[in-house]
């Protein structure tokens, strides 16, 4: 440079620097039209080192940047062999502490892009690196600046970034040198000293922009915290986006994560401008699926058709002697109609026709979109990115659905707690989810069950739900004898699947292709969502009943032809293994039971019940540990819960073999016994539920087999009691109880006979089946037997809820027969029996005011006058059932329960031990239940005897007699009172509350 223009860019003043910048441009502009390249190298190193150097004074430093600023315009597009010397110092200018020298840098840069055009590509990543630095600078003069810059270099990446080949050789140079070193760093270096050959002549694109080399700065710089930062990088993922041959979605999964992100920024034009690149890249992915899908069906439906021509043609050559040559290929004539199919196909895969047709070649990886999606639903994020999670998982369902079903596990692990949340967009939007899913699930095929696989057996033992030691050691004999004989198995645990890495998949993709375009044809691999063996362990798999392991496909073998949203699959892909892993997601769904939120259990187990009913012999069978899962959930607070997990226990047992049902029923039977308050509370429930998803029959002849063979006398009474209740009661046993009346056939003696037999816990309930089942002179031979029996306050409160069942619609067809004693005299007998064991009670006016209304004719007719057909009735009832043997039966198993009350009172055998009430009247301090004696209690007193004749204890009064109760006095006269229903009180204010309140309305509570 002239003495005069060093001295003129070192002024102080700004208007002498740019007076020296004016003369120093023609200077070089001369020096180009001479084409001396020396001076201008030489111009060129003297005003880098003014500026450059942090030594120099400010104006002097300001003067180079102006000066280069000068020198960039004169040379133009020339100024391209310069690029390495200049763009480097002037960025280093970018981040120096005097705002002065960075916005002087940024003008400078302006200045040199603005010439160079498209060549300053070469160092995109640079600017970009620099820039985003300066979008968030303290200075408003310099953000401007920058801003001035960055709309130039926007616009020139929209105009010539995906085409641009540089023109010189020095770019090119750094270009090459700038790939090579992309490579190396993924790994793939060339050999030795041919590297360098091997890079220039490779098949790999020359321009200017790569896209495949921005990705990684953008990936790293996508998680800043700065909102102008932010919103400089939307900014540019907008543009970039929109160039529509730079293919952008096809790097979505690197930068999506912190793209998401962005939405809980606290600034609103962040927010706004992040929630409309999303949309436009959620719709762009729509638009290239919907594309893929439609090429893909024209080219399946042309494939076809070559094979159906061919097929054609080889049948015609077969039925001729001469074989048949193969028409010539022509250009466009007739007879080649099979091999121009084939070109067309073939052009299809390859050239194609030359329309341009957006989206038919981008390989958008759905999959790491997915594990990206999955991720955001962590109750860590922000509440609008779960939202817009959700919202993405639901539009992948409806044009990805191969891609999300290897997902299912961990969809429902993601999706189903959040269908109880308290935000209601998130629980809005994962109810569409959850039943999008569902659906996609639903509508797949059903698997085919191969011979090899083994299919689980039940075990011939029982399964008891897993209890604690000290639960264990207070069990009944019984329980204590189910669970020494065998050992439930252990809970599934559920193991969280691995995934492989972004920086993995980049290595892998980038490796493959380093292009900014996708090359036609190219299809990116895409990330197992299953683990493998190097990722983390595999879930314990179930043990059969033999102890083998069952075989189970591996779900990571999916194709990456159907992780890649076409929704036609080859015909190579049918041999493949099923993608979806029911094991895996019954584990999932299993695990939602321990979810607090009723909706969350209540979608697990409906998923279970479609699960179930498309593979029956794929998952839930009895040894595979959901069984005590399903158990427990019986006693979950929930009605609707309870109600869906019967039905899916139904569905299981009624699709598995009888032995399955079996053992259901014993443990179901194993669990009312361990908790009782769940069968006070819930036992009609899950019987009633039970009985109308199952065949109720089978569910109550089963139920007596068990119960017949109980040693828990106390547990066996209870639950018939509460079977007999459901039978006279339910709506959905009405069936059930109408073939139990037909005691004409053969079947309905047997079902009765079963359901004797265990009923014979419990003495009012076999009472009530035999008045149910007609069984009237039977009925009226087990009163006698009540007479020997003990009356105890339970037994009364029984007799109680059975009158008031009478007076119910079940019985209407007795009341009616009460008007025929003729027919049915045993009837009256029974009644009057109830009436005669029955205290004055409600009860007792109420039967007695029954009989009194048909009195006359049941007194005139007390005498059995049977007529032909209730004597042909007669007949075949004392021939097909054994009623002698069905009493002996009763009075064996009513002697076991006699003998349990008085080993649980302590030894007392006095009438008043069911009362709690030794012969003094004296509380024994009985401990009830589960045959455990209490502490200190009282002798046994001396036998008593019995009068053969009727029955009653001699030389004791009956609690009944009112004798009895004037002799008592203490403890024993109020409660006695309780019984009759005679006003005894000793005064008005006394005897009222008694008469409102009833004989057995107290003692019931």
């Amino acid at each position: 440079m002239e003495p005069a223009v060093v001295k003129g860019l070192n002024d102080k003043f700004y208007e002498k620097r740019k007076g020296a910048a004016l003369e120093l441009e023609k200077a070089v502009r001369d020096a180009q039209a001479h084409n001396d390249t020396a001076k201008i190298h030489q111009i060129v190193d003297q005003l880098c080192d003014l500026f450059a150097s942090s030594s120099n004074p400010l104006h002097s430093r300001n003067g180079g940047l102006i000066g280069l600023a000068a020198t960039s315009i004169a040379l133009g597009v020339e100024v391209a062999p310069h690029l390495e010397t200049i763009v480097p110092p002037v960025l280093a200018c970018f981040t120096d502490p005097e705002s002065r020298i960075r916005y002087f840098a940024c003008e400078s840069m302006y200045n040199i892009a603005k010439v160079s055009k498209g060549e300053i590509l070469i160092f995109f990543n640079e600017i970009f690196d620099a820039l985003s630095k300066l979008a968030a600078d303290s200075e408003t003069s310099v953000r401007n600046g920058a801003e001035l810059l960055d709309r130039l270099l926007k616009d020139i990446v929209a105009e010539s970034g995906p085409t641009y080949v540089p023109h010189f050789p020095e770019t090119e140079k750094i270009r090459r040198e700038k790939q090579s070193d992309s490579l190396n760093g993924l790994g793939i270096a060339a050999a030795s000293k041919e590297s360098d050959e091997a890079v220039e002549n490779s098949a790999l694109p020359k321009q200017a922009f790569s896209l495949a080399r921005f990705i990684p700065l953008l990936s790293e710089r996508i998680y800043v915290i700065s909102p102008l930062t932010r919103s400089y990088l939307v900014s540019w993922i907008t543009v970039l986006d929109s160039v529509p041959d730079l293919e952008l979605v096809s790097y979505l999964p690197e930068f999506l994560d912190g793209l998401l992100k962005y939405l809980s920024d606290p600034t609103e034009d962040v927010k706004i401008a992040t929630e409309n690149v999303l949309a436009d890249f959620l719709k762009e992915i729509r638009q290239i699926a919907q594309v893929q899908a439609q090429r893909e069906r024209e080219r399946l439906r042309k494939l076809e058709k070559v094979k159906a021509k061919k097929a054609a043609a080889e049948a015609r050559g077969s039925q001729s002697d001469e074989p048949v040559t193969p028409p010539a290929r022509t250009n466009g004539e007739s007879g080649s109609c099979a091999f121009e199919d084939e070109e067309d196909l073939v052009d299809d895969q390859g050239r194609g026709s030359g329309a341009w047709i957006p989206g038919q070649n981008v390989a958008v990886d759905h999959a790491a979109i997915v594990e990206i999606l999955i991720a955001q639903l962590d109750s860590d994020h922000d509440e609008i990115q779960q939202s817009t999670a959700l919202r993405w998982l639901t539009e992948f369902l409806s044009f990805a659905k191969e891609v999300m079903v290897p997902f299912t596990p961990r969809l429902i692990l993601a999706v189903l707690p959040n269908l109880a949340h308290h935000v209601p967009t998130i629980q809005a939007a994962a109810q569409t989810t959850n039943q999008q899913l569902f659906q996609v699930i639903q509508a797949l095929p059903a698997p085919v069950v191969t011979p090899d696989v083994p299919t689980p057996q039940p075990p011939p033992a029982v399964l008891p739900p897993p209890q604690p030691a000290a639960a264990a050691a207070a069990q009944p004999p019984r329980a204590q004898s189910v669970a020494s004989t065998r050992t439930a198995p252990a809970s599934p645990t559920f193991d969280g699947t691995a995934f492989p890495s972004r920086a993995s998949r980049d290595l892998h993709r980038d490796s493959l292709d380093i292009t900014a375009t996708p090359v036609p044809g190219r299809r990116q691999p895409t990330p197992s969502p299953v683990p493998s063996a190097t990722h983390g362990p595999e879930p314990s798999a179930p043990l059969l009943a033999d102890g083998n392991t069952p075989n189970k496909e591996a779900p990571g073998d999916v194709t990456p032809a159907a992780q890649l949203g076409s929704p036609a699959l080859t015909d190579e892909m049918d041999d493949s293994p099923d993608p979806f892993d029911y094991q895996l997601t019954v584990n999932s769904l299993t695990v939602q039971f321990m979810s607090e939120h009723e909706e969350t259990r209540v979608a697990a187990l409906k998923w279970l019940l479609m699960l179930h009913s498309k593979a029956p012999k794929k998952i839930l069978a009895m040894d595979d540990g959901t069984f005590p899962a399903l158990l427990k959930t019986l006693s979950d607070p929930s009605e609707e819960v309870i109600k869906n997990d019967l039905r899916l226990l139904a569905q299981i047992s009624s699709s598995s073999e009888e032995a399955y049902f079996k053992s259901f029923m014993v443990n179901l039977l194993e669990l009312f016994s361990t908790d009782r308050r769940l069968l006070e509370t819930r036992g009609s429930l899950i019987i009633r539920q039970l009985c109308l998803n199952l065949n109720s029959e089978r569910i109550y002849r089963t139920f007596a087999e068990i119960l017949e063979r109980d040693e828990d006398l106390d547990f066996a009474s209870t639950m018939v009691q509460k079977l007999n209740i459901i039978l006279i009661t339910s709506p959905e046993l009405q069936e059930f109880r109408r073939r139990l009346k037909n005691l004409e056939s053969k079947d309905g003696q047997m079902l009765f006979s079963i359901l004797y037999k265990s009923w014979c816990h419990n003495a009012v309930a076999v009472f009530s089946l035999c008045l149910l089942a007609q069984a009237y002179e039977h009925a009226s031979n087990l009163l006698q037997i009540f007479a020997e029996l003990e009356i105890t306050v339970h037994f009364l409160v029984q007799i109680d809820k059975l009158v008031q069942l009478i007076e119910s619609p079940v019985f209407t067809s007795l009341r009616l027969q009460l008007l025929e004693p003729d027919r049915y005299p045993y009837l009256f007998k029974c009644l009057y029996g109830l009436l005669m064991l029955l205290p004055q009670s409600t009860a007792f006016i109420s039967l007695r005011n029954r009989l009194n209304a048909v009195s006359a004719l049941g007194f005139l007719h007390i005498a059995p006058k049977t007529s032909n057909v209730a004597a042909a009735r007669s007949k075949l009832s004392r021939d097909e059932v054994k009623w002698q043997e069905l009493l002996s039966h009763f009075r064996t198993v009513q002697m076991k329960h006699e003998k349990y009350r008085r080993q649980a009172a302590g030894g007392d055998v006095s009438p008043l031990a069911g009362l709690g009430l030794n012969s003094n009247g004296v509380s024994t301090g009985a401990a009830g239940g589960r045959g455990r004696r209490a502490a200190g209690a009282a002798k046994e007193p001396p036998p008593l005897t019995r009068e053969n004749s009727g029955g009653r204890p001699a030389g004791v009064l009956s609690p009944l007699n009112p004798r009895a109760r004037g002799s008592s006095g203490g403890q024993l006269a109020p409660l006695m009172s309780a019984f009759s229903g005679t006003p005894r009180a000793t005064s008005p204010t006394a005897a009222a509350p008694a008469k409102r309140r009833g004989t057995l309305g107290g003692l019931r509570k």
